[in-house]
């Protein structure tokens, strides 16, 4: 990146106006009207701010009827801009844009007032709040319709996968390289006598061969040096007829935004993924991009499964 493209997403981003507008945009599509109530500013002055924002590809916006609606662009057509503007966003720590932040659910409901809440989200209603639809609720409730035998839960961070499948399985065994991690997911699964807590390596599992009937692996292969092994190693402990599914980033250039997590790699391609899989023996029944971040720089998840022969 050049001095003067430097120069020119510095002085976009350089304005306090347009950083308000963008964090609002960040969690809610709305109008110029109702940007302008939110921020409590006149409305030819937000359109403008708008209007500097979408031409350098920050926002875009969609027609609804006699409505204009604005949202965060894709992060694609200008992935450096997009990636200053996360900079910003993820140490803006100011009581306007807290107030902001504030006002906006008042806005949202003035919004569905006169109309069915339902009619204003339409093809679109997995992007908006209402109370008690979450996805995690969803998740608890759909979990239920799940009848599993024996779990092996591949870094399993701190046991929510265990806590939250603990009653559909025979028994969880979930496993860790970290002892702080393993020691707070033993407190969290104390309650259920089915789910069990180990200190291991992904490449190295203890465990005999043809032990699980399922065998979760939920963000692990970024985390992994050799993913190859990881996986070799989930399959031995397969069960013939057991399937191995997990979610993973698909292959991205952002590597300043995990190193902070400790990733080990920038992801895969579905295509390299695959290979993978079939090289650990086992036959893939999807590997895909099933999701996308909305929070800047809108990571692409992969979900995988893949049963043993």
């Amino acid at each position: 990146m050049d001095l003067d493209r430097v120069g020119r997403h510095c002085s976009l981003l350089g304005d306090a106006t347009r950083l308000r507008l963008l964090a609002l945009l960040e969690t809610e599509e709305l109008t110029v009207a109702e940007l302008a109530q939110v921020t409590r500013l006149a409305q030819p002055r937000v359109s403008t701010h708008l209007a500097r924002l979408r031409e350098a590809g920050l926002v875009v916006d969609r027609r609804d009827g006699v409505s204009v609606y604005y949202r965060l662009g894709n992060p694609e057509e200008n992935p450096e801009l997009h990636q200053l503007w996360a900079l910003f966003r993820d140490d803006l720590d100011d009581a306007i844009v807290a107030a902001d932040a504030e006002r906006l659910p008042g806005i949202m409901a003035q919004r569905a007032t006169g109309r069915n809440w339902p009619d204003t989200v339409a093809g679109d209603m997995e992007r908006h709040y209402s109370p008690g639809r979450t996805w995690e609720a969803t998740a608890r409730a759909l979990v239920q319709l799940l009848s599993l035998g024996r779990v092996l839960d591949i870094a399993s961070g701190d046991g929510v996968m265990g806590e939250l499948l603990a009653r559909q399985a025979r028994s969880i065994d979930c496993i860790d390289v970290s002892e702080k991690v393993v020691a707070a997911g033993r407190e969290r699964v104390k309650p259920f006598d089915n789910v069990a807590f180990h200190l291991g390596d992904m490449h190295a599992l203890p465990f005999e061969d043809n032990r699980f009937d399922s065998v979760l692996m939920m963000h692990a292969l970024t985390y992994s040096e050799r993913p190859q092994q990881a996986l070799a190693e989930a399959a031995r402990t397969l069960k013939s007829g057991g399937r191995l599914v997990g979610a993973t980033l698909r292959k991205h250039r952002h590597s300043a935004h995990v190193k902070n997590f400790g990733h080990a790699n920038n992801g895969f391609t579905p295509k390299q993924l695959t290979a993978l899989l079939d090289k650990a023996g086992l036959q893939t029944e999807l590997c895909d991009v099933t999701s996308i971040e909305r929070r800047t720089p809108n990571f692409e998840i992969i979900t995988f499964l893949a049963e043993k022969s």
